[in-house]
């Protein structure tokens, strides 16, 4: 028995003659399918795919990996990019450029190993970090041992080298910006000191609350207090300007943003220098970005969830509250989110990780998050294989537990219910809905800047979408964070989208796509049920267009 789906006659049709010819009705057998074997690519070569694992073909959510020694080498970032690594995340709180510029090269050769894999560059500023001082002789170089109870007055005049009594700082309106009664933060917490008196406009006096010897130059949190630095210092706009624009990154993960304002400063250093193309990740480490968190979800182009310094800044018991809050906010707004920070902390050391560390994974997996992030596991651990391993096959077990179509009802409703939904959007909503109607084992997307991508991971679409586009950016920056994406990069195929009414390269773009959906084990038969969205113009309106077609349909156009 045989059953035909028809598509909708639409203007768009008639400015896609090819394309039309191809997709505009199908045929499904219900008969034996005929099996798709040894197709490939004609236009891109992708075997490297070959060398993934399961796991990490089979993931949906992202996995960032910090880069340092452990991991730095050319065969080291191959082993991590087979593992299922996707952003490498430079932390220029250490290093130089020239030390960040080798790393870039040798993934880039790695790359050039495993042709087809894609791997986004991920700048992360030093940001407005506050620093304690120097100490003097005897103590130059060693720890300063403090004792509970005691007095310890703290200083802006950075100048100023401590003999235990008095510590510098390297914030200049601390004595202003504190009040009694404030906690104050050393080496990550382990040195708690309670504000008591201001001494003048440049010292403060304060009592230490824990026995603790603390060494040079360590940073320090203000809870509860706002921090007037600029969210790009000196040095950050150096890193951008002078380096992460010419060595071409793809994001720039912008340490303690705190306000809207904020994005756009680092949008206009970054555009001024060249950078359009480069997206921000905000970092929300403090009360202040949660305070403004909307507004900064609107401005940038995703989130980073940075939980080291923000348990530094709130409450700890408050920051899974915060990261929940965070992950519903941006899946809501469509914007990806990521979690980052002792994800898997135990594996620095241990070539297992708790179980508890396993299952805050899962859990952020299942909350929505887009990615996940390895900092000092991967940097400078003992096992960033391992590490990232374990990460993969924990995405990917807890994906299984996803329940896509309550995601994508909820989405909807939510949408609805805030707004009249774009032409665009409602296409893409319409495109998840209609993979599941049909059954269809594919979504195909001509991409020119990944925003319907990003659109079909929004509504949490149940299959894999294939993201065919000719430009590299593109293609980094849906592997980088548009979750449950695959990429085609093929650079000749140009003749597609909003300034091309022909479409004249999108049935050979389609052929692509299937081939290399078969080659990756997306599609199994030429009966294979495959949606597809395009752009085109209808006058001077932008609008996007969905078909139908199956696998062999596409291959004997």
């Amino acid at each position: 028995q045989k059953s035909s789906l028809q598509v909708e006659k639409s203007c768009a049709a008639k400015s896609r003659p090819a394309l039309d010819r191809t997709m505009a009705s199908m045929e499904v057998d219900d008969a034996k399918a005929s099996a798709l074997t040894g197709l490939a690519p004609a236009h891109a070569d992708v075997t490297g795919y070959a060398t993934l694992t399961e796991a990490a073909l089979k993931k949906r959510t992202r996995i960032i990996c910090t880069i340092g020694p452990s991991c730095w080498s050319v065969e080291m970032l191959g082993v991590l990019l087979e593992q299922g690594m996707n952003v490498a995340r430079l932390n220029f709180s250490h290093g130089d450029h020239k030390t960040h510029a080798g790393t870039i090269a040798r993934l880039k050769e790695a790359l050039a190993q495993r042709p087809g894999l894609h791997c986004a560059v991920m700048l992360d500023t030093k940001g407005p970090e506050i620093r304690t001082g120097f100490f003097a002789p005897p103590l130059e170089g060693g720890k300063l041992s403090l004792t509970r109870g005691q007095t310890l007055t703290l200083t802006t005049d950075y100048s100023y080298k401590s003999d235990g009594t008095k510590l510098a700082c390297t914030y200049e309106k601390l004595a202003t910006s504190v009040k009694p009664g404030n906690q104050i933060l050393i080496a990550d917490g382990s040195l708690v000191l309670e504000v008591t008196a201001k001494v003048s406009d440049t010292e403060i006096e304060c009592k230490v609350l824990n026995d603790c010897a603390i060494g040079e130059r360590k940073n320090m949190n203000l809870p509860g207090v706002h921090v007037d630095l600029p969210v790009l210092q000196p040095k950050d706009v150096d890193d951008l300007v002078n380096f992460g624009v010419p060595n071409g990154v793809d994001f720039v993960a912008a340490s303690f943003v705190q306000s809207a304002s904020d994005c756009e400063f680092i949008r206009k250093t970054l555009d001024d220098a060249g950078g359009e193309n480069v997206k921000i990740i905000s970092k929300i480490e403090n009360q202040e970005g949660l305070d403004n968190f909307d507004a900064i979800v609107a401005a940038c182009d995703a989130i980073m969830v940075a939980r080291g310094d923000l348990g530094m800044e709130i409450p700890p018991e408050k920051v899974f509250r915060a990261q929940k809050m965070m992950i519903s906010t941006c899946m809501k707004a469509g914007k990806p989110v990521i979690v980052a920070t002792q994800m898997l902390e135990s594996m620095i050391s241990n070539p297992r990780p708790t179980r508890a560390e396993c299952s805050d994974v899962a859990n952020a997996v299942l909350d929505g998050a887009d990615a996940v992030m390895l900092s000092g596991e991967t940097a400078g651990g003992k096992f960033p294989k391992e590490a990232v391993a374990i990460m993969a096959r924990t995405c990917t077990e807890a994906e299984s537990g996803y329940d896509f179509d309550t995601g994508f009802f909820k989405e909807l409703e939510f949408e609805r219910k805030l707004h009249q939904l774009s032409v665009v959007e409602s296409t893409a909503a319409a495109a998840v809905l209609a993979a599941k109607t049909v059954g269809a084992k594919l979504i195909v997307v001509f991409a020119h800047t990944g925003a319907t991508a990003l659109l079909l991971a929004k509504y949490k679409a149940s299959v894999p979408v294939v993201v065919v586009t000719s430009h590299g950016t593109v293609a980094r920056y849906c592997k980088g964070l548009v979750a449950g994406s695959a990429v085609l990069l093929l650079p000749s195929l140009t003749r597609y989208g909003y300034e091309h009414p022909g479409g004249e390269d999108e049935p050979e773009m389609a052929n692509e796509a299937v081939k290399f959906a078969s080659a990756t084990g997306m599609l199994a038969s030429t009966d294979d049920v495959i949606v597809a969205l395009h752009s085109y113009r209808q006058g001077s309106t932008k609008n996007v267009a969905m078909r139908f077609f199956t696998a062999g349909s596409t291959l004997s156009a």
